[in-house]
């Protein structure tokens, strides 16, 4: 019995050393992490505090927290108003296709670039790709209206012309043309960017396995189909479902800016962010801005979970968790 006794009490000693040696052995990994920790609990954490004020009438001379209790009627601004088909389905629709298109040619993008052998020319075309993405909005939302002025716009003066529309076109009032509009001026600031990830990783793709694809007679079309694709099916997976968790958010400035906020345009251009903040300019309301965000997370929240629940079930490898 003391055998035991003695034996449990050093197996329990040895584990509780192996534990200083593996707390000595990573503090210097421990200690860099500190930073990353701080910052992630300061801007991702303590700000999730604030969500009582989607439940609350705030009032700044009581505060945030002796404000009046609410409940729900923050919600109801979006979910009562007339626009509450149109701003979401704006929202969805749009991101769903920046989502399936974006990858595409992000994807196509990246494979292009891979095909270029010559280092210099590559290196040129990524740093011409990637530009676009490094100019605010509000400069880009000039130099759409460069394109589309009424009066000046190269499109109206020049282009149009060309195919006997001597009128031109009022842009900036007719709906029907800014899901195109939006759509390229979106790819076209975005593509070469999110490209860089889907090129790092066909880069890390080992070159044996082009080297036997070739001595078996595969083309350059057949090693795209049959080495590249599928080695960046969990590539293309985890961006989707990162994606897909903010699928109820948009890009403020696309479709603030770009547009110019034009009221004509709504039908097509205001999205849920958008809407918030006319609404927050307008009335001041506070309480339903933050309802709007907790709404958009917890949506964003729930898809993810689904979509990678979907994932895991026909591979549990490509799944985030």
């Amino acid at each position: 019995m003391e055998q035991t006794v003695s034996a449990a009490a050093v197996q329990a000693q040895q584990q509780v050393k192996k534990r200083k040696n593996e707390y000595r052995k990573y503090a210097p990994l421990l200690i860099m992490m500190i930073p990353g920790l701080l910052y992630l609990l300061i801007n991702n954490y303590l700000p999730m505090l604030g969500i009582v004020i989607a439940f609350k009438d705030v009032n700044f001379a009581k505060g945030f927290l002796n404000s009046d209790w609410v409940g729900f009627a923050n919600f109801e601004y979006l979910f009562k108003t007339s626009d509450a088909y149109i701003i979401t389905r704006n929202t969805i629709l749009y991101n769903f296709l920046f989502i399936v298109a974006g990858t595409i040619l992000s994807l196509a993008t990246a494979i292009m670039l891979n095909e270029i052998k010559n280092k210099v020319v590559m290196k040129t075309y990524q740093a011409v790709i990637t530009l676009p993405h490094l100019i605010s909005m509000v400069i880009v939302s000039y130099l759409v209206y460069a394109l589309l002025s009424p009066e000046t716009g190269f499109m109206n003066r020049t282009v149009l012309p060309w195919f006997g529309i001597e009128d031109g076109i009022s842009w900036y009032t007719e709906a029907a043309y800014w899901p195109v509009i939006l759509s390229v001026v979106h790819f076209w600031k975005g593509i070469g960017y999110s490209s860089i990830v889907f090129f790092a990783a066909i880069v890390g793709i080992d070159e044996e396995y082009y080297e036997a694809a070739r001595l078996d007679g595969a083309s350059r079309w057949q090693q795209i189909i049959y080495i590249t694709l599928p080695t960046l099916i969990p590539v293309i997976t985890i961006l989707t479902l990162l994606s897909i968790g903010r699928i109820f958010y948009s890009d403020f400035g696309l479709f603030y800016q770009v547009p110019l906020n034009s009221g004509a345009l709504f039908e097509t251009t205001s999205t849920i962010d958008t809407y918030v903040f006319r609404g927050l300019l307008g009335g001041g309301n506070l309480g339903m801005s933050t309802a709007a965000g907790v709404y958009q997370s917890i949506v964003g929240f729930l898809l993810v979970i689904l979509a990678n629940y979907t994932v895991r079930k026909y591979n549990k490898e490509n799944a985030l968790f």
